[in-house]
Parts: C-alpha cells; structure tokens; sequence
C-alpha cells in the first residue's frame, strides 16, 4: 500500500505504527540485500510509539506521521553516522540534520536508517560501497543500479516504504528503473542541498523514491522549496503536486529524442518504452521525433566537470579536520596516508581525473571547454522544449547486470548513464517509472521535463501508472 492508504490504516486503528516499524525493522534484520549501512531501531521504535499514543488519544495526524523513511547514507541526519559508503568517513558523525531531513521530521516521519550506496555517490552498480554491494531485490546475482541503490533496493524490497536519494548523473533513476520503482530527479535548485555531503555541487539533486507516482508527488511536496541555507536554492513558488497530477494529459505533445533510441539502447527495452508510450496515445497525447544534437557529447562533458568538481570537493578529506586519520610524521604524509587507505579504487581514479582537467595547461582544453559544451546541451533542451511538453526515453541503455560483470571496466560502467546524464549537466527535471519487463527484469521509462515542470512530469507518469495497474 501507498501512503495515502497506510495513513488511513494508522487513523482507523487497523494497524499501529509501531507494528508497522517493527515488521520493516524485522524484514530489513533478516535481509540479504545490504541496502542499509546503519538501522536507527530504537528511536524508531520509540517514535512508533509516540505517534500511536497520540493517535489513542484522538489526536489529528498529518499524512506522513509514522511513515517509514529510509535515507542515503550522503544526507545528514543528526547523531547518525554519515558514511557516504567510504571508510574515511566510516565515524563521521554530523552535528545537525540536512534541511531535507530536518522538513521530514517536522511531518513525523519514522526514519528507518541510512541506506548503502556507491561511495560518494560514484557508481552506477552500488558495488563501490565500502560496505559491499547491495544486491537487486528482484534478481539477487543482479545489480540494484547505483548510486542510490540502497533506497531503491529497501523500497523495492519492502523495507523501506519510500526514501530519499540523491541524482548526480542518474543515481535516483537508474536504481529506481533496475528495482522496479518510481524515481525522481527535481529541477536543480528545486530542493535543498544543504546536508547533502558534496560530489559535484553543480549536478547534485536530493530526491524522492517510492513504489507508485503518488508516494512521490507527496514526498516531493514536504522537501520542495527555497532554503536561504543553500546558495543554489530556487526562490520559487512550490506547486500542489497531488492536485496537479491529477489532470488530462489529452492534447500534449511529446518528444522521442532519436538519439536516446539509436545504437547502444537494447531492442528489447527499446520495444518495450514504445508500448508505453502507445498507451500515452491512448489517452490523447501526441508523438513526434525529435533532435538533441549534443547528446553525443553528454558522457565526456559530464564525467569531466563532474571529476573536476569532486576532486575539488573532496580535497576536504585530508586526515586533519574529521573523518579517518592515518598517522605520518608529517602533516603531507598524514594527508597521503589517510586518503591512501580512506578511498575506494573509483574515488581515486575520479579524483585523479578531475585533478588532470583542472591542471594548469589543461584547464582551458578541458575543463573549461566541457563547461561550454555544456551549455549547448542545455541548449538544445530548450529548444526542443518549445516543440513538446515532455519527452520521453528509456532510462537505462541496458537491463539490470550481473554482480561483477562491469566493476574492472570503467568505461562500460560509465556507459550505463548514458541516457540519463544529459538531464543533470541541463539542470532539468525528470523521473523513471517502471513499466513491463523484458527477461523477468523490470524496464525503466523516464520522462524528462522543462524547468520548474515536475508538476507535468508527474502528471503523465500518472496517467500510464493508472492504465497499467
């Protein structure tokens, strides 16, 4: 059930909340998955018990009291560790809660724990976690899809009912679209970054999972809206998300960028995304082809500003302030040692990479021109946005991989964000829902909005989530 639904069970008295904390708690003890670093049970449980005290009572309860809630282990919740899946912060323990975190806490939400994840959000398989790899919930020799896989394998698995993730180049829509649930990506600067430990600060996007549209909409309606916290904060107007995705669909136009669909794409996810996208017909939307020209360049451009920025950003990392420190007997080599033995083989190579893009002589022939081609990227989006409402794509080239198989090719892992990049580097919205299934395996839809167009993104993705089910 969805959160609508289970609210009503708590206000009816059918189940208590802390039954329901208790049965996740349980599953989550039992599991094989590893979708969590750290399980908060006895606050939990002592929160079940407050909330189904006031409810005893005959006191009103919003929506998402008693609601349980994983988190990624990158977003900061107060007296928790936050690992980031790195050793180095294996003991890191924030002193404050991220502002999303903080606005969940406010509806009382049951926070679960933390969930794994490719360290510091670098993966695409969740097998980069210092903490192991979370498995996929439907095909356990799978991937569950990184780097949020650890939110979308807990709600896939049922042990979570919805999550917090964080997309930097795909990690909510990937997982979301390998484990069988609803991802989405928010316009950046829709929802609050502070709390959000740093990969790279000019595509990061925290954003909700869960099992149906709807669950989303209402998560993304509590974490939406300007923090004066966050200097990248959009000062905007946060729209009724449920009332809106309510509406007709009939008479919008939708886009298929070609070069999303060609070469690379596997025939039978690509089969499979044009059914759904008949079903869309169906219901009165119309389908036209079109062109994003600079798709070709989205990999490249991507993985150098974001290798740039996290060399930057993890510069922080340097055995003095917090987090791990190895001892040396100088201050250089207490740095060298510590980041040594505190990052992962990825971590490394990405911030060596982004280290050589922001060398002196390079910059300009790399970094900075990746900035510029970023912005003809962006720039076709809002071209083609004057032609269509949305567009729609598959949202993995491939179906879910097995465990090992990409882990030693970098290059055929960093393909795997091929059809979700494009979207971050443009700062625009979109969300993975699953639709049908190609080899037992669920297929990834992904619906890419204009700025600020969540509101339309969950409309349609709506639409196909009432016809389908």
């Amino acid at each position: 059930m969805g959160i609508r639904e289970l609210h009503r069970q708590f206000v009816e008295k059918r189940v208590s909340v802390s039954e329901v904390v208790r049965g996740y708690i349980d599953r989550i003890r039992k599991s094989r998955l590893n979708a969590y670093i750290t399980v908060f049970e006895e606050e939990a449980l002592e929160c079940a018990k407050r909330i189904d005290d006031k409810i005893a009572c005959g006191d009103k309860v919003g929506i998402l009291e008693g609601i349980p809630v994983a988190v990624k282990d990158n977003i900061c919740v107060k007296g928790y560790p936050t690992t980031c899946g790195s050793k180095i912060l294996e003991r890191f323990v924030p002193p404050y809660d991220a502002t999303v975190v903080e606005r969940l806490k406010q509806q009382g939400v049951i926070m679960l724990g933390k969930t794994n994840m490719d360290e510091f959000a670098m993966g695409s398989s969740n097998e980069y976690s210092y903490f192991g790899p979370t498995l996929n919930p439907i095909d356990e020799e799978r991937v569950p899809g990184g780097s949020s896989g650890g939110s979308a394998a807990a709600v896939g698995a049922g042990e979570a009912l919805v999550a917090l993730g964080s997309d930097t180049g795909g990690s909510i829509r990937l997982p979301a679209a390998y484990c069988g649930v609803v991802g989405l990506k928010p316009t950046y600067g829709r929802v609050s970054r502070y709390g959000l430990v740093a990969f790279a600060s000019s595509l990061d996007q925290i954003g909700p999972i869960a099992g149906e549209v709807e669950d989303v909409a209402i998560l993304l309606q509590v974490i939406a809206g300007f923090d004066e916290r966050d200097s990248t904060s959009l000062d905007a107007e946060v729209p009724n998300y449920l009332e809106e995705m309510q509406g007709e669909v009939s008479g919008w136009r939708i886009g298929l960028p070609k070069e999303y669909w060609g070469e690379g794409i596997d025939d039978a996810i690509k089969a499979t995304v044009r059914d759904a996208v008949r079903e869309w017909e169906k219901l009165g939307v119309r389908v036209k082809e079109i062109s994003l020209p600079h798709t070709k360049y989205a990999i490249p451009t991507y993985y150098l500003i974001a290798t740039a920025e996290a060399s930057s950003n993890l510069a922080r990392y340097d055995g003095i302030r917090y987090g791990l420190s190895c001892d040396g007997g100088t201050t250089q080599e207490v740095h060298v040692n510590t980041r040594t033995e505190g990052f992962g083989d990825e971590v490394k190579r990405r911030i060596m990479l982004g280290t050589f893009a922001l060398k002196a002589g390079y910059k300009e022939e790399y970094y900075l021109k990746a900035t510029q081609v970023r912005e003809l990227i962006r720039g076709d989006f809002m071209k083609a946005f004057e032609e269509v409402d949305l567009m729609v794509t598959p949202t993995a080239p491939v179906l879910p991989f097995k465990l090992g198989e990409r882990v030693k090719d970098p290059l055929a892992m960093y393909i795997v964000d091929v059809l979700t990049v494009g979207v971050n580097l443009a700062g625009l919205p979109a969300i993975s829902i699953p639709y049908g299934e190609v080899e037992g395996l669920p297929v990834g839809v992904q619906i890419i909005g204009p700025f600020l167009g969540e509101s339309k993104i969950l409309r349609l993705a709506y639409a196909l989530e009432r016809v389908t089910r």
